[in-house]
C-alpha cells in the first residue's frame, strides 16, 4: 500500500483537518517535477563507455582508513538548500524556512513548496502542543480524583480506621523502594522536583496524595512544562527511605469532597426536578464505591485511549515530513531533507515525550488499582483487542441470501401450481390478506429497516464517518455490515418458510379449519426474536442487544433519562415504523380474541383496538417530544422547542389520518389534509436545513454545504428530491388511491416500506453532517462523568 493511502487510513476522522495535507504536498512535487522536465535540455547520445562511470573509478580496497575531514567536507552556507529558524507569530514559536536556492530556475515553485510545508508544519506542531496541554490538564484532574477514590476506599474498607499502621507504612516503603528505578525512568522529562507542581507529576500514588495540600496551595500558580528544569536523581534515591513522603491517602480530603449527580436515573432525575436537598455528607457503602470504581475506569479508559490517538498523531506526522522531504529531494536531486527533518526531531512534535511517559503511567496506575495488579487482564481493558473479519459471516451470510432466494422462488411456484390466484379463492384470499398478511409485514417492515442500516454502515465505512463513536459503541463491539445483513436474512428465512408452511387457503374437512400448529408459526416467531432478544446468554452479539435494549428503555422512559445521541436517533427510526408497532397490537387482537384456527377476527369493530390503534400511533412522536422537552430544560437551546413543535404537528396529523381512516366523514378528510401539510413542510424543511445541514445559500457548494464526504454533488440533490417525494407517501391516506390489483393492506405494507427507505436515506446525511460537525470541533472522544466533585470546584464554576 503506498504511504498516501496508508497515512489517509491512520488518521483520526475527527482531527483530519490537523494532519499534514500530504496530498496537496505532492501535488506541489509533481508541478516542480514537471517543470523540470519540460525544461531539461535534450540529452546526446554518448559515443564513449556505455557503462556505470562508477565501474572505473580506481579501486580503492578492502580496508577503508579514517581520513580526517577535509574543509571541503564541512557544512558551507553556500551548498545549503535551506535555513529553518525559530519565529515568534503571535506569541507562539513557529518555524520558517529560507530557501537558499531561489535564483534558480524554477526556484519560485520550490519556495511556494517550502511556504505550504511550513503553514503545514506549524498547524501540525499547534495542535499536538494543545492537545498534550489538555491531557495534562485531564491528568491533573484524574490525579485529584484518585485521591479521592483511595480515600474513599479506605475509609469503605476500614470504616474504623483500624489497620496496622507500622505494617502498612512497612508495606509502602518496600513497594517503593523496589520500584523506584521504574518511577524515575516513568516520570515526564518536564516535572519539577518539587511537590509544588503536584500536578505535573501526574498521575502520582505516594507523593502527590500525600502532599495533596502543597498541590491545592499551588494550582493558581503559571505552568510551563517547557520550563521545567529536570528532577534531581539524587533526592529520588533517598526518597524510598523517607516514609513520611510516602503514606496511605489522608481521609481529610474526603472533607471536601461530594459525589456527583449525573441525573442518569429516573430516580435522580426525579429528586432533581423536585430539588430534594442532597446529603451532606458521603454515604461511605460498597455500592457506592462500586459505582465509583466503575465510572472512574471508564473516565480512564477514555483517557488512555486519547493517549494513544495522540501518540499515533505524533508519529504519523513526523512519517509523513519525513517521506514528502525524501521525494522532494528525489524530485529536485538536492539534500534538503536532512536539515529539515533536524528541525522536526528538535520541536515540540519529535522531542517531546509528556505523552508516551503519561502513557505508561496510566497504565501503571489502571493495572494496580483497577485490575488487582493483574497486567494481562488490564490491558485487554486498556487495549480491547481490534474486531477480526470472520470467514464463517461471509459464508453464513451467502447461505442465507441463498435459501431467502429458493425459499421465494418455492412460495411463487407453490402459489402458480395451486392456482391460489384465481377467482374460487377469492373469499379465502381475502380472509389470508386480512389476518395473515399484516402478520407477516411486521417481519418484512423490520428485515427492509435492517437492510437499510446495513447499507447505511457500508457507506459509513466507505466515507470514514466514525459512527461507532457517534453512537457510542463500545470499541471492539459495533456490528458491521455483515453482521447486520446476517441477522436480516436470517429472520427473513425463518419468516418466509413460516410462509409456506400456511399458505394455505382450504380448510380441513374433517375439522372445518385451519391447522393450528401453522396458524401460530407467526406467533412463535414474534416469541423467538424476543427470547434472543433479551437472552442474557453472552451468544448472538449481547452487547449489541443490551445497547439496543437500553436506547429502547430511554426511549420508553424518555423524560426520566439523560437524553443522547443513540436514544434520539432510535426514536426517529420508531417513527418510521409504526405500521410495525400496529402490527404487534393486531397480534395481541388476532391471538387473544379473534379466531385464527377460522382465519377471523373483529378487531377494527372493538372500540378498545381502536383506542389502541391511535395510541400506538403516537408513541414514537411522543417519545422524541419528551426527549426535545428534556433537551430544552437541560440545554436552554430554543432549537429544541421549535423541534419538540414538530413533532406535536406531526402528533396531530397522525391523530386525524387515523380517525379519517377509521371514519370516512368530510370533516375529518379536511383537517387531516390540513394538519398534514404542516407537519409534511415543517418536517422536510427540517430534515434538509437542521439535521443535513444543506441549503446553505452562501456555501462555496452552492445549496449544499462547505464540507462534503460524497464527492458526487448530485448525490445530495437527488437524496433531498427523495426526501420530498417520500414525506408525501401519506397522501395515500387521505386521497384512498387504490390500484386494482394490490389490496388495501398490500398498499398500506408499501406505503410503510416507502417511509422506511426514506429514513435509511435520512440516517446517512443525518450522521454525515453530525461527523462534520465533530471534525469542525476536533471532537474525537466521549466526555466521561468523573465520580467526585470538589468543593473549590463549585465555587469556581459559582
Amino acid at each position: 500500500m503506498k504511504f498516501g493511502k496508508e497515512f489517509r487510513a491512520q488518521t483520526v476522522p475527527e482531527w483530519q483537518d490537523a494532519y499534514m495535507d500530504y496530498n496537496f504536498l505532492k501535488t506541489l512535487l509533481k508541478e516542480i517535477q514537471r517543470f523540470k522536465h519540460r525544461n531539461r535540455p535534450p540529452v546526446t547520445p554518448g559515443h564513449g563507455l556505455k557503462r556505470k562511470m562508477t565501474l572505473y573509478r580506481a579501486f580503492s580496497g578492502l580496508t577503508r582508513h579514517n581520513h580526517p575531514p577535509s574543509p571541503s567536507d564541512s557544512a558551507d552556507i553556500e551548498s545549503q538548500v535551506i535555513l529553518v529558524n525559530s519565529v515568534q507569530k503571535d506569541g507562539a514559536d513557529s518555524y520558517e524556512t529560507k530557501f537558499l536556492m531561489s535564483a534558480d530556475e524554477g526556484g519560485e515553485y520550490e519556495l511556494v513548496y517550502f511556504r505550504r510545508l511550513d503553514d503545514e508544519f506549524n498547524k501540525v506542531d499547534k495542535f499536538y502542543r494543545s492537545k498534550v496541554d489538555e491531557v495534562m490538564k485531564e491528568a491533573a484532574l484524574l490525579n485529584r480524583q484518585m485521591d479521592a477514590f483511595i480515600a474513599f476506599r479506605l475509609k469503605v474498607e476500614n470504616p474504623q480506621g483500624c489497620f496496622d499502621r507500622s505494617a502498612e507504612l512497612t508495606r509502602i516503603s518496600n513497594d517503593v523502594a523496589t520500584s523506584a528505578a521504574t518511577l524515575a525512568a516513568t516520570t515526564p522529562s518536564g516535572a519539577r522536583a518539587s511537590r509544588r507542581v503536584a500536578h505535573m507529576d501526574i498521575i502520582e500514588e505516594g507523593g502527590s496524595i500525600s502532599n495533596h495540600e502543597h498541590s491545592d496551595e499551588s494550582s493558581d500558580e503559571p505552568k510551563d512544562v517547557n520550563m521545567i528544569k529536570p528532577m534531581n536523581t539524587r533526592v529520588e534515591e533517598r526518597k524510598p527511605n523517607s516514609i513520611v513522603a510516602i503514606r496511605p491517602a489522608p481521609l481529610e480530603v474526603l472533607k471536601n469532597v461530594r459525589i456527583n449527580n449525573t441525573m442518569e436515573t429516573p430516580r435522580s432525575t426525579i429528586k432533581e426536578f423536585l430539588n430534594v436537598p442532597k446529603p451532606a455528607e458521603l454515604n461511605f457503602t460498597r455500592k457506592n464505591l462500586k459505582k465509583v470504581e466503575d465510572q472512574l475506569k471508564r473516565a480512564f479508559v477514555e483517557f488512555y485511549h486519547k493517549l494513544r490517538l495522540l501518540k499515533s498523531y505524533s508519529f504519523m506526522n513526523m512519517l509523513a515530513f519525513s517521506k514528502i522531504m525524501k521525494k522532494y529531494d528525489k524530485v529536485t536531486s538536492r539534500n534538503a531533507s536532512k536539515s529539515y527533518l533536524k528541525m522536526v526531531d528538535n520541536s515540540f512534535l519529535g522531542s517531546s515525550d509528556q505523552a508516551t511517559k503519561l502513557l505508561e503511567r496510566v497504565e501503571a496506575t489502571f493495572i494496580k488499582h483497577f485490575s488487582n495488579s493483574n497486567r494481562s487482564k488490564g490491558m485487554s481493558i486498556l487495549r480491547p483487542h481490534a474486531k477480526k473479519e470472520r470467514h464463517r459471516i461471509t459464508f453464513s451470510l451467502g447461505f442465507f441470501v441463498g435459501c431467502m432466494a429458493a425459499l421465494i422462488l418455492a412460495i411463487i411456484l407453490v402459489v402458480r401450481t395451486r392456482h391460489l390466484l384465481d377467482e374460487k379463492y377469492k373469499i379465502e384470499k381475502d380472509k389470508y390478506m386480512e389476518n395473515m398478511f399484516p402478520l407477516y409485514s411486521l417481519f418484512g417492515l423490520v428485515v427492509l429497516h435492517m437492510l437499510m442500516y446495513a447499507a447505511n454502515i457500508f457507506y459509513w465505512r466507505r466515507f470514514r464517518v466514525n459512527y461507532s463513536f457517534i453512537f457510542g459503541f463500545k470499541r471492539g463491539t459495533e456490528l458491521g455490515y455483515r453482521e447486520v445483513l446476517l441477522l436480516g436474512f436470517v429472520l427473513a428465512v425463518l419468516a418466509q418458510a413460516s410462509v409456506l408452511s400456511n399458505l394455505d387457503m382450504e380448510m380441513d374437512s374433517k375439522t372445518k379449519d385451519y391447522e393450528a400448529i401453522t396458524e401460530l408459526l407467526p406467533l412463535g416467531l414474534v416469541v423467538l426474536v424476543v427470547v434472543i432478544l433479551i437472552c442474557p446468554f453472552n451468544i448472538i452479539y449481547r452487547s449489541g442487544r443490551f445497547f439496543f435494549l437500553t436506547c429502547l428503555l430511554h426511549c420508553i422512559l424518555a423524560p426520566l433519562y439523560k437524553v443522547t445521541l443513540p436514544d434520539f436517533f432510535l426514536a426517529d427510526q420508531l417513527t418510521s415504523q409504526v405500521q410495525a408497532i400496529r402490527s404487534l397490537e393486531f397480534y395481541v387482537c388476532y391471538y387473544g380474541w379473534g379466531d385464527y384456527k377460522h382465519r377471523e377476527n373483529n378487531c377494527k369493530s372493538s372500540g378498545v383496538y381502536n383506542t389502541f390503534y391511535f395510541i400506538v400511533a403516537v408513541i414514537p412522536y411522543w417519545s422524541r417530544l419528551l426527549q426535545c422537552l428534556r433537551r430544552l430544560f437541560e440545554e436552554k437551546d430554543p432549537m429544541q422547542g421549535w423541534n419538540g413543535l414538530k413533532y406535536f404537528a406531526t402528533i396531530a396529523a397522525v391523530c386525524l389520518r387515523t380517525a379519517y381512516s377509521l371514519d370516512k366523514g368530510m370533516g375529518w378528510r379536511v383537517l387531516a389534509w390540513v394538519f398534514s401539510v404542516i407537519a409534511a413542510v415543517v418536517s422536510t424543511y427540517w430534515d434538509l436545513v437542521i439535521d443535513w445541514g444543506l441549503l446553505q445559500k452562501n456555501s462555496k457548494n452552492r445549496w449544499l454545504r462547505d464540507k462534503l464526504l460524497v464527492p458526487n454533488k448530485s448525490v445530495y440533490f437527488a437524496a433531498m428530491a427523495l426526501n420530498v417525494v417520500l414525506r408525501l407517501a401519506w397522501l395515500q391516506t387521505v386521497l384512498n388511491f387504490q390500484v386494482s390489483f394490490l389490496h388495501t393492506q398490500a398498499m398500506v405494507a408499501i406505503v410503510a416500506a416507502l417511509e422506511i427507505i426514506r429514513r435509511g436515506i435520512w440516517n446517512f446525511f443525518r450522521l454525515e453532517n453530525e461527523h462534520l460537525n465533530n471534525v469542525g470541533k476536533y471532537r474525537a472522544f466521549k466526555s466521561v462523568p468523573l465520580p467526585f466533585n470538589y468543593d473549590e470546584d463549585d465555587e469556581k464554576d459559582e
